[in-house]
């Protein structure tokens, strides 16, 4: 059998910078996808809140 090539393309989680750090219950998180091979490095960016309810920073997480 044919040997699988890497995908380049993986999913990620976005999490909310700014709700950690207000102290209210729950989390604000995305998923979405990325391709590895053009930004090897952490995505962030502009998402909605819903329990802040505006626009925050997400930060790719682990």
């Amino acid at each position: 059998m044919a040997k699988k090539s890497k995908e380049a393309r993986g999913q990620v989680i976005l999490e909310c910078t700014e709700h950690k750090d207000s102290g209210m219950p729950g989390t604000s998180r995305y998923i979405t996808t990325k391709n590895r091979k053009n930004t090897p490095d952490r995505l962030e960016l502009k998402k909605f809140n819903p329990i802040l309810k505006k626009m925050t920073i997400h930060r790719e997480i682990k």
